[in-house]
């Protein structure tokens, strides 16, 4: 299918010799889609019962066929199967952990869950949001007649030997049945005390329980990878990775293209990057290169536009990194540091001054350090090579196969991708020691980016080297942004638009986006949203209680015979949501089973077929 462009400058194209061309920014119009998707609207929550409650799409109309649909819990966390309950935090010993008065530590932060077809076997596999984490294998069953899918069985998934499981945001599931992970908020391995603690990091310090409150038996490099659960066979058997080839940051989600080697990876932060991963080997994350994405700005408008180049960060396997962790490398072992000085330079030459999320530093790697350095710190050293390390709040990662275009969340456009503001006022903390590549206007409500992928012959990176990939972007451009509106009691953003986008999800063989949102005060109660991209309309499909987040919104399009739009409530009343200052939202939950989150799904769907 031929695609249309639209040009945006009047530069004559030039020869594409790789990532780093200057031929014109183009942003590509879609063709017409072989379905038509339509989502019943959801109102906007207003009154009090309103917004304690889930609200769905009551039915979908796709290609003019109309199908009764609506929200349906497959799980809450909390609930019991046998001698496991879902959601319970383990130590490394596979004892549970308890709380200060006794009780046993159950997590309400669900987040992504997969649904993974194996045989004639249904499994899910879960992680949830915390630290100690804990992840989930739960045997499904599907009721053939309906569709309705709920929770046989269910059982705690050991990270001990990588020594445990960090903050597990987003994920995907791969093209090989897999459940792809992440681990979010990488703790600063530079910033550990003496007595193993890191001061104003809670994750971190609550983490010691999982080493029964040793806080010296932790190791800050074992957290911020890419964690794999693959499901072998109908009897539940696993096979659990962390893929340290892929790099060490804030992963948010890490997104396989259809290659089957090619992974986009998120960074979730302040002053964060954009990655690439390409594997040796298909269906194999555990050897290949890493590379951080170059932002050279052409508009400030809309989110933004821009070319995009990558800057190779250098090969790596798990074993060589896992050697790394065995060894307690640390900090002063990879790196050498100064402070940069009030101009944002480096008082010595030979050092670089960079600005990432840990602030303004000037460092320089040691010798023969530079594998390990790409790998513990790859946020620091992406910078310090000279990409761009001034995005804010990067969250999911989708992928429109027909018009080859990939999908990016930005939660918000601030800080670092700010010309030297923060919130619109002169603010040079997240640009000084940088390259100031990002320079946009502020919105606090976000935005969508859409990435095109071009097919080149021999992509390379800025180097020289090449990129062995047919799917390297080399373009960014704002899609749909949020808009600050205030006129709604309890919302700052618009309520008929997206507030702090989160993760998304394209339908294949459509021209529908799912977006799903997590925001504290853009909307008091969080939405998610199908995104018409040819008609460019958005409709509310799901709306979520007083203080929870829209996590793992994820399509399936033919699990047993039935189409499924997964959606995770999570830790509802658990967020101070445009509240005053006066109220508290724990408060508002009006019993124990209220601030239970909810794993579930609207549909089911027909299938749509290719």
């Amino acid at each position: 299918m031929k695609t249309q462009t639209l040009l945006f400058s009047a530069i004559a194209a030039s020869i594409l010799v790789g990532c780093t061309t200057t031929q014109p920014q183009v942003i590509k119009v879609l063709n017409p889609q072989t379905h038509t998707i339509k989502f019943a609207e959801v109102q906007v929550p207003t009154t009090d019962a309103q917004k304690r409650k889930i609200q769905a799409s009551s039915h979908i109309i796709i290609d003019g066929v109309k199908t009764k649909t609506r929200f349906r819990t497959i799980v809450k966390s909390g609930d019991s199967f046998g001698d496991n309950i879902f959601g319970l935090i383990y130590d490394k010993n596979a004892k549970p952990i308890q709380s200060e008065d006794g009780s046993v530590k159950i997590s309400h932060d669900n987040d992504f869950s997969s649904l993974l077809p194996v045989g004639d076997k249904l499994f899910m596999v879960s992680h949830f949001e915390t630290a100690p984490a804990a992840m989930y294998i739960s045997e499904l069953s599907q009721n053939k007649k309906t569709g309705e899918i709920k929770v046989k069985s269910t059982k705690n998934i050991d990270f001990s030997k990588f020594g445990g499981l960090w903050v597990p945001c987003a994920g995907s599931v791969t093209p090989w049945n897999s459940h792809l992970g992440s681990e979010e908020y990488e703790p600063d391995a530079n910033a550990v005390s003496a007595d193993g603690t890191l001061d104003g990091n809670e994750h971190y310090n609550n983490m010691g329980a999982y080493f029964g409150g040793d806080m010296k038996a932790m190791n800050p490099y074992d957290y911020g990878w890419t964690p794999e659960v693959t499901v072998l066979n109908e009897s539940g058997d696993i096979k659990v990775d962390k893929h340290y080839s892929m790099g060490r940051f804030a992963h948010e989600l890490a997104y396989v293209m259809p290659d089957e080697k090619t992974v986009y990876l998120s960074d979730d932060g302040t002053n964060v990057a954009l990655f690439m991963f390409v594997a040796d080997e298909k269906r194999d994350l555990s050897a290949g290169t890493l590379y951080a994405a170059k932002w050279e700005q052409r508009s400030s408008k809309r989110g933004g536009r821009a070319d995009i180049s990558w800057v190779n960060l250098g090969h790596s396997n798990n074993a060589n990194i896992q050697e790394a962790l065995d060894k307690k490398i640390t900090f002063k072992d990879i790196f050498k540091k100064m402070s940069v000085k009030k101009d944002g330079t480096c008082a010595i030459k030979s050092f670089t001054s960079i600005n990432t999320t840990n602030g303004a530093e000037c460092l320089k790697v040691k010798s023969g350090m530079d594998e390990i350095a790409s790998r513990l710190e790859s946020r620091r050293y992406a910078a310090l090579k000279g990409a761009t390390t001034e995005f804010r709040k990067m969250e999911g990662i989708s992928f429109n196969e027909k018009d080859n275009i990939m999908y990016l969340a930005m939660s918000s456009i601030g800080k670092g991708m700010e010309d030297n503001k923060k919130k619109g006022k002169d603010n040079n903390k997240y640009d000084i020691g940088g390259d100031n590549d990002i320079q946009l206007k502020y919105n606090k409500c976000g935005t969508v980016y859409g990435l095109n992928m071009i097919s080149f012959s021999t992509p390379k990176a800025t180097d020289g080297s090449k990129i062995n990939s047919k799917y390297v972007t080399n373009s960014m451009y704002g899609l749909i942004s949020g808009t600050p509106d205030k006129s709604v009691a309890g919302n700052k953003c618009s309520v008929n638009g997206i507030a702090n986008p989160d993760n998304v999800a394209f339908i294949q063989n459509t021209n529908t986006l799912i977006i799903g949102e997590d925001t504290k005060s853009g909307h008091q109660n969080d939405y998610i949203w199908s995104y018409n991209l040819g008609e460019k309309k958005l409709t509310r499909i799901q709306t979520t209680p007083y203080g929870s987040e829209t996590t793992s919104p994820y399509f399936y399009n033919n699990i047993g015979g039935y189409g499924y739009l997964m959606s995770v409530v999570q830790h509802p009343y658990g967020e101070s949501d445009a509240l005053t200052s006066s109220e508290n939202m724990a408060k508002k939950a009006r019993n124990s089973n209220d601030v239970k989150a909810y794993t579930g799904y609207i549909g089911p769907f027909p299938v749509i077929n290719k």
